[in-house]
């Protein structure tokens, strides 16, 4: 009797046993599955491309990769996202990225999608102000933590006023527009492509442009993805040249889907793609980016924008991770 209740509880522990690694095993399967989670912005007409085509999505499928989109607003909204790990790559100004990164966010940037002119000063169709000068005492809507901010503080340095002798106000970039075309601000430091619908639209004005003082148009990576899914980082990047250069061959097309992703006139896509986005870049993040950085550096530091110069300056050391841009197929 006790040899078959000895029998009995090994084929018992056997089974279990069984159990226990076939349910590991079955666990393990399901955990192969990923998720690869981008940002899609209007700012970013290479990202329409790529959510439109679902190359991602068909070149992952097999790879039991989901891929999904969430839309940022600005490259504030960009970097929240990427603090906050609710994306795993996001799309930015340059100089978005560099203050993050100098602020603690641990971030990467692995291309450079594009040189855009998207940011510019703009009043209203009726307003009388025509320079940078004439904007002391004035009230100005602005994105913090974007281009069009930083275009702003750089403006208003060309001019010799400070940041103190106006009053931005901190809206959203839409915002920033509906705020302007209702008189609500004397000014708006802009961002395409709302900036070339209010001009094309309302009749606003831009007042001052300098496309040096806009910096790069950056796709960044949180430090944790990079080192745990560097393939699924490579394929983003591969992707994000593949669109680029669709843009560039099929400028026809590339209009027509800007127009309609981004909700917007096919002439105010036409405007923003062909006279203000460069396209022809070298996407490797690096000398030209940091030459811009060095530019804007004693203006954000003033504006304390960053914790500190040090900080700033180390970032701009450890901002690029251009191994993914140089190796991209």
């Amino acid at each position: 009797m006790r040899k078959i209740r000895a029998a009995a509880a090994a084929v018992a522990v056997t089974m279990l046993l069984a159990g226990c690694v076939e349910g590991e095993d079955a666990g393990a399967e399901q955990s192969q599955g990923a998720t690869l989670r981008l940002d899609y912005a209007y700012y970013n007409p290479a990202s329409l491309v790529l959510r439109d085509q679902k190359w991602l999505e068909t070149e992952l499928a097999g790879k039991n990769v989901t891929v999904t989109w969430q839309l940022s607003a600005g490259s504030n909204k960009a970097n929240e996202a990427l603090r906050g790990d609710a994306i795993d790559v996001g799309s930015t100004a340059g100089a978005a990225a560099l203050v993050a990164r100098a602020n603690g966010s641990p971030i990467k940037t692995i291309d450079v999608f594009s040189q855009p002119e998207w940011a510019a000063i703009v009043v209203g169709q009726n307003s009388p102000i025509s320079s940078v000068a004439q904007l002391k005492g004035k009230k100005i809507a602005a994105t913090k933590g974007t281009d069009p901010y930083f275009f702003l503080l750089r403006s208003l340095e060309s001019a010799g006023l400070k940041p103190s002798d106006v009053t931005v106000v901190n809206l959203q970039h839409a915002d920033g527009r509906t705020a302007l075309e209702r008189g609500n601000v004397d000014a708006w430091s802009g961002l395409d492509p709302i900036m070339a619908q209010s001009q094309l639209d309302q009749g606003s004005k831009l007042i001052f442009r300098n496309i040096d003082f806009n910096s790069y148009g950056v796709l960044n990576a949180t430090e944790s993805f990079l080192r745990k899914q560097p393939e699924l980082a490579q394929a983003v990047v591969n992707a994000y040249e593949r669109a680029r250069k669709w843009i560039l061959d099929n400028p026809d097309g590339a209009v027509a889907l800007y127009a309609r992703e981004a909700k917007i006139s096919p002439e105010v896509a036409k405007l923003v793609l062909t006279e203000r986005t460069e396209l022809d870049i070298d996407p490797v993040p690096g000398a030209a980016q940091k030459a811009v950085f060095e530019k804007i550096l004693p203006v954000l530091v003033a504006d304390a924008t960053v914790k500190s110069e040090a900080s700033a300056r180390e970032a701009i050391d450890s901002l690029f991770e251009p191994k993914f841009a140089t190796d991209a197929s």
